[in-house]
């Protein structure tokens, strides 16, 4: 009998009977999501419940906003995302900040109401007293001030087309930043790339098995991380103003906005 319950309810599922049920996106559910994820300020501003900018301003806040795999934010299946994604919500952990004391419909609150995002937030926040530790002794102290400025740039993501992958693209690449630059993880290889035939031009990487990959390239007193790019051939790392493209045995590597390209080989 177990086995044949086992095979008749996979078959169930299969066939989308255990599909979570339609929501009726009418007045009552409306003022259910505004009891659970308020669109107002606080003191009695805000859109209209079910109105167009209702339904954006709780898109935002639940990290649904730009994702090509929503429905039209006018049907009852977009009502029943959302409230599937309210359920989600609710079942994880929050992040390692107080949602209470964040605005609403900031970049943050967004945080809150993505269990991916605030996952990420909370991964980031561990990471970050890690970095704390090691920079004990740095000089100068330069740790929580580019904390401090890694926020303000995470915060500005509500100016990006998909403000929900803007965020979680700046969670995951500050906590590989901090993961190489403190060396939170030990350096897969460490590579001497001889350029232009001149030791001025010597460049040294540091590699690390980031989530991206990254590296840390030195080159005199300069110093510059990178993050592996798409490359069709060979292994692409580009950093603010330099990059480092390597492939069998030799690189092209820029230093410095509108710099030339130096032609560089593998030191043995």
């Amino acid at each position: 009998m177990g086995l044949r319950w086992g095979l008749l309810g996979v078959w169930l599922i299969a066939a989308g009977a255990f599909a979570a049920p339609a929501v009726d996106c009418g007045p009552a559910w409306q003022r259910s999501v505004e009891q659970r994820l308020p669109s107002g300020d606080g003191q009695g501003h805000g859109p209209d419940l079910g109105s167009a900018e209702w339904r954006a301003v709780v898109a935002f806040k639940l990290g649904l906003r730009g994702r090509s795999d929503m429905p039209p934010i006018d049907s009852d299946a977009w009502c029943t995302a959302v409230e599937q994604a309210l359920a989600r919500r609710n079942a994880n952990p929050g992040p390692s900040f107080d949602c209470k004391a964040v605005p609403p419909a900031s970049v943050a609150a967004q945080v809150c109401a993505d269990a991916s995002l605030a996952a990420l937030d909370r991964r980031l926040a561990w990471v970050y007293q890690a970095a704390l530790k090691r920079a004990r002794n740095e000089h100068p102290p330069v740790l929580k001030a580019a904390q401090r400025g890694w926020v303000k740039g995470r915060d500005d993501c509500w100016k990006a087309a998909e403000p929900g992958a803007c965020v979680r693209d700046a969670y995951v690449q500050r906590i590989a930043e901090l993961q190489a630059r403190y060396r939170l993880i030990p350096p897969t290889a460490t590579v001497t790339w001889q350029c232009n035939g001149r030791a001025a031009d010597e460049v040294i990487a540091t590699y690390f098995r980031t989530e991206p990959p990254t590296l840390i390239a030195e080159r005199g007193d300069s110093v510059s991380l990178m993050f592996v790019q798409p490359s069709a051939s060979g292994a692409r790392y580009q950093g603010r103003n330099e990059s480092l493209w390597e492939h069998q045995g030799e690189a092209t590597i820029t230093w410095g906005f509108g710099a030339p390209e130096m032609r560089c080989v593998r030191q043995r």
